[in-house]
């Protein structure tokens, strides 16, 4: 079932364009245009899920899922806020690895495991009253009035994980060279 309001195709992004189709790890590319990375944890464990990202994952939105938010953190300023969530059935099997994660990116799994297979990436601009925009504006001292999100499945042994990623001004800040450089000072945030 698709989400009729997450579109396949991007539109209206052009700041953000690079970023958003990019099909690689974004921890990956994150990490070669600053010279700290991080993750930070904010919540990881049971909680009942959207609509929209039950019916993806093909259960009912009344139903607790397995749910793990985190700030994507690049030399000291969050810069993209990710929320990944799977069946909790989901945990004991194919996606044990999450429940163990803290404070380590999900993307290094994803992108490292060769059994594991990525569909499309579908995009939204989040408007303020979106509680992914809500989760992801915490940090900021300014918020715009959207901000852009990307997500997709991702299937290992047929068990889907919906990850989301929502991305927050300071990432352009970050500069397009390779991993050998440092990132532009960013803005603080909170």
């Amino acid at each position: 079932m698709r989400d009729p309001y997450w579109q396949s195709l991007l539109l209206d992004s052009a700041d953000y364009a690079p970023w958003l189709r990019d099909h690689g790890s974004l921890t990956r590319r994150i990490q070669q245009r600053c010279e700290i990375f991080a993750v930070q944890p904010l919540r990881s464990g049971l909680a009942r899920v959207a609509y929209d990202e039950a019916a993806l994952l093909g259960f009912s939105s009344d139903r607790q899922a397995f749910s793990r938010e985190v700030f994507l953190v690049a030399d000291g300023r969050p810069v993209v806020f990710a929320h990944s969530t799977c069946a909790r059935e989901h945990l004991r099997g194919a996606w044990l690895a999450m429940r163990g994660l803290g404070n380590r990116s999900l993307g290094t799994l994803l992108f490292t495991h060769p059994l594991v297979i990525r569909q499309p990436l579908h995009y939204k601009a989040l408007q303020s009253h979106h509680p992914l925009y809500k989760s992801a504006a915490k940090v900021l001292n300014h918020t715009p009035e959207r901000l852009w999100a990307r997500r997709s499945l991702f299937y290992l042994h047929d068990a889907p994980l919906l990850v989301t990623e929502v991305f927050l001004p300071e990432i352009l800040a970050l500069r397009n060279g390779d991993s050998t450089a440092s990132c532009y000072t960013l803005k603080s945030a909170p």
